[in-house]
């Protein structure tokens, strides 16, 4: 059984419920589009990148079946698992911040003519809360760094679930905070104090999205409290695996055969 990360039992008691109204979300992302890859990427010391390749190797594609990223923003973990597919593989990336989708469109648009014989890479924009697809469809639904932006966490997770296959996978990589008490205050003092001002220094935006990131960070469950929500919602053999210290964790649980 993997290592699962301890929560802090004081982290967020006293705090605010952060909002996550869907128009807030979606115009604060929205603005901050254009410097997304470069903010991700710099912020995380490019760390992103391995946790990415961790995921899809951990829960590689099988078989022909599609493949759904929801909340995918510009793309990033939808393209990792496309090159991890055969050529019969549809993926699909889904988001409901249209800009986000015009940039994951643009990234991508140059790889289609060297795969004008594999199956459709396709961007559309949908609530995670309410997907436009069939159930029991796809052999993989994932989520990175997402899930804790969905106005609803458990309707997200059913949702996932119900267009997920049986016997099929859902994969959840999301921000938690680290199991030693030492690392877990220096990695928040970063995260209150260094990045919000980063942040707006670097991707300017009048919802002050490098605010709210460590506001939903601390408030959002991580290891055992996660992992029970997951198994709540219908995932069984439900794993959580920290990730760099535990700073971030990737859950994999299975839709019933």
């Amino acid at each position: 059984m993997a290592v699962v990360t301890e929560e802090d039992p004081n982290r967020a008691e006293s705090q605010a419920a952060v909002d996550k109204t869907g128009a807030r979300v979606r115009d604060m992302f929205g603005q901050i589009a254009p410097r997304y890859d470069f903010m991700n990427h710099f912020l995380s010391g490019g760390v992103d990148y391995y946790w990415r390749w961790y995921t899809v190797r951990k829960a590689a594609p099988k078989g022909n079946a599609p493949i759904l990223d929801v909340c995918s923003g510009t793309g990033d973990l939808a393209m990792a698992y496309r090159g991890r597919t055969g050529d019969g593989v549809t993926v699909i990336g889904s988001d409901f911040t249209q800009p986000m989708l015009r940039f994951a469109d643009i990234k991508t648009r140059s790889q289609r003519p060297a795969e004008a014989d594999r199956a459709p890479f396709v961007f559309l924009q949908a609530d995670t809360q309410a997907l436009p697809f069939a159930s029991d469809l796809f052999q993989i639904v994932s989520v990175a760094f997402g899930l804790r932006n969905v106005a609803d966490t458990r309707a997200g997770v059913r949702e996932m679930l119900r267009v997920c296959q049986p016997g099929g996978r859902v994969v959840i990589l999301e921000f938690s905070l680290p199991g030693n008490p030492l690392l877990r205050w220096a990695y928040g003092w970063y995260f209150r104090n260094v990045l919000p001002l980063l942040g707006q220094i670097l991707a300017r935006n009048s919802q002050q999205a490098y605010n709210y990131l460590p506001e939903s960070v601390s408030q959002f469950p991580y290891g055992r409290e996660l992992v029970a929500i997951l198994e709540e919602c219908g995932l069984v053999r439900v794993t959580c695996h920290p990730l760099t210290f535990g700073i971030a964790s990737l859950y994999i649980g299975h839709k019933p055969e």
